[in-house]
């Protein structure tokens, strides 16, 4: 059993880094979930193969969106990571989504120390408006075959709207979980 939320912070993000854990690998159908009340990662759901997910699809330790949850993060890799891995990102920006009557964020991150292709890549903008249509275009859809489920995607914010919703829900973890200090260790560094 693995407590993120004990064990990791949120990141520096006024300096533009995230922590994230990724829950769903890029390409699979698998709607994988952590629960905070047992550590354990689970299936909750099989979607259909159109709507595997395009992006790695995680959450960021120590934060809580408005639905409740910790606040999602997509993190752009040419593979698929794994479920568990702990990811060390340089923020992009942010998708600003509502599902059902709650907005549920998702920061835009690429891993910080990418030597492929990620340096090149500092906005949303840097990784073209093709990969933005279809990210919108999943986002927008992926509840279409759920009956009674609403999603919509409100547009892209810049780096520094991130790290303000991000700071936001590191807040609200704290008022509401009684976190204390963030964890600091090598992730950080």
């Amino acid at each position: 059993m693995t407590d993120y939320n004990a064990l990791l912070g949120c990141g520096d993000y006024n300096r533009g880094l995230v922590i994230g854990v990724i829950d769903i690998p890029m390409g699979s159908s698998h709607k994988i979930e952590w629960d905070r009340t047992t550590g354990l990662f689970h299936l909750d759901r099989v979607d259909p193969r159109i709507f595997a997910k395009p992006v790695n699809y995680g959450f960021i330790p120590q934060t809580l969106d408005e639905d409740g949850d910790e606040l999602d993060i997509l993190c752009v890799t040419r593979e698929p990571l794994p479920t568990g891995l702990v990811v060390r990102g340089r923020i992009l920006g942010v998708l600003n989504f509502r599902d059902g009557d709650d907005m549920d964020y998702k920061i835009v991150a690429v891993p910080a120390d990418d030597r492929d292709e990620g340096s090149r890549i500092r906005t949303i903008e840097d990784l073209g408006t093709r990969w933005q249509e279809q990210i919108t275009h999943h986002f927008n859809h992926y509840k279409d075959l759920q009956p009674g489920t609403r999603a919509q995607v409100l547009g892209w914010g810049t780096p520094e709207e991130a790290a303000r919703i991000l700071g936001e829900c590191s807040q609200r973890w704290q008022d509401r979980m009684g976190g204390g200090p963030q964890p600091r260790g090598p992730l950080l560094a």
